[in-house]
């Protein structure tokens, strides 16, 4: 009996053990989960629409459930100035608080009743279409264009919050499934869907510093082809486990480290990623103990089993009782620094000046035309996938009432092993610029995303920055710093010169000169100590007439003459 007893003892410790070293957890159904919530992608769309005296224009469709109460609340009191149409197809009552600034539009036969306390005229009766294109198409004439159109399923309270209603872009307003959270100026609280959940979490606690660890697993008898995932909760790695065939589209995949055993599409590219692993099975255990495999973790923090209803599931995942009611703020006016879709991979560029890449550029900074520029485009980590940056062509753009834009030729610049990640370096010059007048330009280049050899289209960077023509500097005269070689050479260089010259000068003499003397030049002929003259000679007669004979002898006679007398 005492053998049986510790026998049945040391199957215990060993279960315990067992069970401390694999921490798996059973799901059980629940109405509530802590992590994850599921609605669907409804019609609408969104656009930069504004008319002319800055009221917005917005749609929204209203749908209800039967069960559900179809009593909704609209809190319009800090809304912005806009024309609000409402449609649905069911009986509803709403209760409204407006400024002045707001009217509101229903159809003449609407089964929507609506009661406030004040600004009662600024609600009216109208003929419009309630299909949902058509309904578009008669705001646009009506109104001039639309903002926005939103379709909300069990709606229980909208707030419009005094932000402004446009999305930059296309003032279009083209109809498609949409996540009605990325609307920021609005804060929705619908009804929760009747979802059959499994749910369930270890209640282990993380390392310090690791990242939360969520698994989400379809049955593979769920009927589901496309399900798109939104992630509140950032420093988070999901497993997405479905049946085969499934796609999964990853909203924000920018917050999130992901694995699926099914394609996964990410909204940057136009291609999918390829299932990462294998796993068929989509049992609980099995796929808890993949999870943890494939992260190298020991434990993760919950576990959710579901089986959508819609055809468009979105699936939220965050901490809903933390993040209730609390809705992420955008600025009124948005300055991008890409011309990017909002759901493309968020891309920046920085400006170098020297090919080492140290440096950066600052905003302020002031560039000469005669410079070469370095730049760098990078992009955050897509789900730990590593995306390669293509630059395809890029222009600059100048600033002003008159901008010019040309074409920026541009030289790939290599970038040192595992430096890199997620961007590319390139060079460009600013001779172009040299002769243009204006100092303000944009470089802007457009770029694709590409993963496994395929490329989808990245958007557009660009980075401001203020060109300056180079100072001209006069030129500057050379100076001759003479030593002791230089003054000796110079001066046997004059003594050389000075013998030549002589030498030459009595070469010419003896060739040219007379024996007795040379005629002297007129200030010269009286001087002492001067035989030659420059004059010209007079050329002698040898055959003289008598008349010049007569007076020539009588001027020899007397001129010698005289001296006999003096002498005498």
């Amino acid at each position: 009996m005492e053998g049986f007893v510790m026998k049945l003892a040391l199957l215990l410790c060993i279960s315990i053990v067992a069970s401390a070293s694999s921490p798996t957890c059973d799901p059980k159904e629940v109405n509530d989960n802590p992590w994850v919530s599921v609605s669907e992608k409804l019609i609408g769309c969104w656009s930069s629409f504004i008319r002319d005296d800055m009221a917005e224009v917005h749609i929204l469709d209203l749908n209800f459930d039967a069960t559900n109460p179809k009593i909704f609340s609209l809190e319009m009191t800090n809304a912005r100035p806009m024309n609000l149409i409402l449609t649905s197809s069911s009986h509803a009552t709403g209760l409204y608080n407006l400024n002045s600034g707001v009217n509101i539009y229903v159809n003449s036969n609407s089964t929507i009743t609506l009661h406030g306390n004040q600004h009662h005229n600024n609600v009216h009766k109208q003929d419009f279409p309630t299909q949902s294109e058509e309904l578009v198409e008669w705001a646009k004439q009506t109104f001039g264009g639309v903002t926005s159109f939103t379709t909300i399923k069990n709606l229980k309270i909208i707030e419009y919050a005094g932000l402004q209603g446009i999305k930059l872009g296309s003032d279009d307003c083209m109809l498609e499934n949409e996540d009605t959270l990325e609307k920021h100026f609005i804060k929705v609280e619908t009804a929760p869907q009747a979802s059959s959940f499994k749910y369930c979490s270890p209640q282990q606690p993380l390392p310090n510093d690791e990242a939360e660890l969520h698994i989400i697993n379809i049955p593979e008898i769920a009927n589901i082809r496309n399900v798109s995932v939104r992630v509140g909760t950032k420093k988070t790695r999901v497993l997405l486990r479905g049946p085969q065939g499934t796609t999964w589209t990853l909203i924000n995949p920018q917050l999130t480290k992901f694995g699926s055993n099914n394609d996964v599409l990410l909204p940057a590219m136009t291609h999918k990623i390829p299932p990462l692993f294998m796993l068929s099975s989509d049992i609980a255990e099995d796929v808890q103990k993949k999870a943890m495999e494939y992260f190298k973790v020991s434990t993760f923090t919950s576990y959710t089993e579901f089986r959508p209803e819609g055809d468009m599931p979105l699936v939220i995942l965050g901490n809903n009782k933390d993040n209730l009611g609390v809705t992420e703020a955008v600025p009124e006016q948005v300055i991008p620094i890409t011309t990017k879709s909002p759901r493309q991979m968020p891309l920046l560029m920085q400006l170098y000046t020297s090919p080492d890449f140290r440096y950066p550029l600052d905003s302020n900074t002031k560039v000469q035309s005669d410079k070469r520029i370095y730049a760098e485009i990078s992009g955050h980590t897509l789900g730990g996938i590593v995306l390669k940056i293509k630059v395809m062509s890029c222009f600059v753009r100048s600033k002003g009432s008159c901008p010019v834009e040309n074409e920026l030729p541009f030289i790939p610049e290599s970038c040192p092993l595992n430096s890199c990640h997620n961007s590319t370096r390139l060079s460009f010059s600013l001779d172009q610029l040299h002769d243009l007048t204006s100092t303000m330009w944009d470089f802007e280049c457009a770029v694709k995303l590409c993963y496994s050899e395929k490329c989808g289209d990245g958007g557009r960077v660009k980075r401001s920055l203020e060109v300056t023509q180079p100072c001209l500097q006069p030129p500057t005269p050379p100076c001759f710093d003479f030593g002791l070689p230089g003054v000796l050479g110079i001066a046997f260089g004059g003594f050389l010169i000075g013998v030549l010259l002589i030498g030459a000068l009595w070469f010419i003499k003896i060739k040219t000169g007379y024996p007795t003397g040379l005629d002297m030049s007129s200030t010269a002929a009286n001087l002492p100590g001067c035989p030659c003259s420059g004059a010209k000679r007079q050329p002698v007669s040898t055959n003289p007439s008598a008349s010049e004979n007569s007076s020539a002898n009588a001027s020899i006679g007397s001129t010698q003459s005289t001296p006999t007398s003096s002498m005498a």
